[in-house]
């Protein structure tokens, strides 16, 4: 069936030629008529809201750097619709939320944030793009030349690997029992004699459920993009925790060097001579602490998003781009990404300044293979999601 507009803009040019009192037939007829929002429309999106009852609807996105990031929603008078449009570039993909009722007080010092977020913010029931999580779930904003976010679960005719789930404890960092879940590529097979590379990933317990990164890998090994590899992803401990686990900690570095690595290379075949490791936000810049550290050892790394600028340990996280610079040896493949939309001073400044060093470092070292990418994103779940296929194929390509 044709549509019969061919904008939300043509919808409402229409709908206020009416009286208020007329409106709400039209607005059940566009309702009925588009299951899919937003309304994407080249560089435009329409978001719409469905209620009579609420006070007030505000939209939550990454771009807003408000506190709170909300653009309130207008009511159309007379209806049940709220709505909002904005510009995007069309590489945006971005998280957002509706906050219905929210009372509109900075979330800065607020004192039981999530609570806020259960009472009072909503995903967009009329957008399938969710990211789902066992806390909070979000919507996902996805413009036209974004990247890809499948459902990489969902994938059919491709060769599935194997995810099992160990408990590791930790002298080192003093923790007992975390989860550590091993991904084996199909065709695995513990009695033949091939040796496989090992990916380590911090926090496994997003990178196992929330970035599929076993169904990534799945996929990639199975179009020849990356060669077949063992991950094993590390649970984290707490987001209150996670500067002083993962900045600068020796520790940390040990634990992986002298207990985890020992563990995943007892239990399954490892090539000990191509190792790598990754991780996200702070995890990164763990992973970036081993691999300076010991680059012989740790000759793959991805750093999605690391902090390396203003905010909680500052001077530590400065110090990263010296020591890359300086470094006499560093891992041989390295991914790099940061989001546009992150915050300047803290994230994406300072991977601008990082991929410079690191594009005048490879110049002079032939051995180095560096990838820079730039999301049209924010610090957000999806956005991670949707870089991890690139990060996991220049790091570990079929040669």
């Amino acid at each position: 069936m044709s549509s019969r507009w061919n904008s939300f803009i043509q919808f409402l040019a229409e709908v206020h030629q009416l009286q208020p009192e007329n409106r709400q037939p039209v607005v059940d007829e566009l309702l009925a008529e588009r299951k899919d929002w937003p309304w994407v429309e080249r560089d435009r999106a329409a978001f719409v809201y469905d209620s009579r009852t609420a006070d007030s609807v505000r939209i939550n996105l990454d771009i807003i750097e408000s506190d709170p990031p909300f653009e309130d929603m207008v009511r159309l008078e007379g209806t049940s619709l709220w709505y909002f449009q904005r510009y995007f570039d069309k590489d945006a993909l971005l998280d957002y939320m509706f906050a219905v009722n929210d009372p509109g007080t900075p979330l800065d010092g607020e004192e039981n944030l999530v609570g806020r977020i259960m009472q009072y913010w909503e995903i967009d029931p009329r957008n399938p793009r969710i990211v789902d999580t066992t806390q909070i779930d979000t919507s996902v904003l996805k413009m036209p030349k974004a990247r890809p976010f499948p459902d990489w679960r969902k994938m059919r005719a491709i060769p599935r690997g194997r995810i099992l789930e160990h408990k590791f404890s930790s002298v080192q960092m003093g923790y007992e029992d975390r989860s550590l879940w091993v991904y084996t590529p199909p065709g695995y097979n513990p009695n033949d004699d091939t040796l496989y590379p090992l990916l380590i990933l911090t926090d496994g317990q997003w990178a196992v459920d929330i970035f599929e990164v076993p169904y990534i890998a799945d996929a990639l090994i199975k179009h020849g993009r990356m060669e077949p590899i063992v991950i094993a992803m590390i649970e984290s401990g707490s987001q209150q925790d996670r500067v002083q686990d993962y900045v600068s900690n020796d520790n940390q570095y040990t634990s992986i060097l002298t207990e985890l690595l020992p563990l995943v290379q007892t239990e399954y075949k490892i090539n000990s001579t191509d190792l790598g490791i990754g991780g996200v936000g702070e995890g990164a810049v763990a992973a970036a602490h081993a691999a300076i550290k010991n680059p012989a050892v740790f000759s793959h790394l991805i750093m999605l998003s690391p902090p390396l600028g203003r905010g909680p340990a500052a001077q530590k996280l400065k110090e990263y781009a010296d020591r890359f610079r300086d470094a006499p040896l560093l891992p041989k493949r390295i991914f790099h990404s940061v989001g546009r939309y992150e915050q300047p001073l803290r994230y994406y400044q300072p991977a601008i300044a990082l991929r410079g060093i690191l594009e005048r470092r490879m110049e002079n070292d032939k051995n180095l293979d560096y990838q820079f990418a730039q999301l049209g994103s924010g610090h957000s779940l999806a956005a991670f999601k949707s870089i991890f296929p690139e990060a996991l194929a220049h790091t570990f390509p079929v040669e």
